[in-house]
């Protein structure tokens, strides 16, 4: 390849870097999908159903809990969709 002028040496830096910093905040986000996945494992209802004879009161909490849980889920999600986005968009 023969040597290129400080012009187009500049525009191709700039993509290589683009290009680069595309790859890891791609890498990222499908990291913190990983991570919600692992940690926060989506589930559609909450653990104790109607049906089961648990007590009120641990029902309640188990359903707090299942909340919070998938709140938390939902936010780190939202932050790899971000990521996502901000690949095409502005790097």
């Amino acid at each position: 390849m023969t040597e290129l002028s400080p012009q187009a040496q500049a525009v191709l830096t700039a993509y290589n870097q683009r290009e680069l910093a595309a790859k890891r905040t791609t890498a990222i986000a499908a990291a913190l999908e990983a991570v919600a996945d692992q940690v926060v494992p989506e589930q559609v209802e909450p653990p104790c159903g109607e049906t089961e004879p648990w007590p009120q009161g641990y029902q309640l909490m188990r359903d707090a809990q299942w909340e919070k849980c998938q709140q938390l889920r939902s936010e780190i999600l939202a932050i790899a969709a971000e990521l996502r986005g901000n690949t095409t968009e502005t790097l």
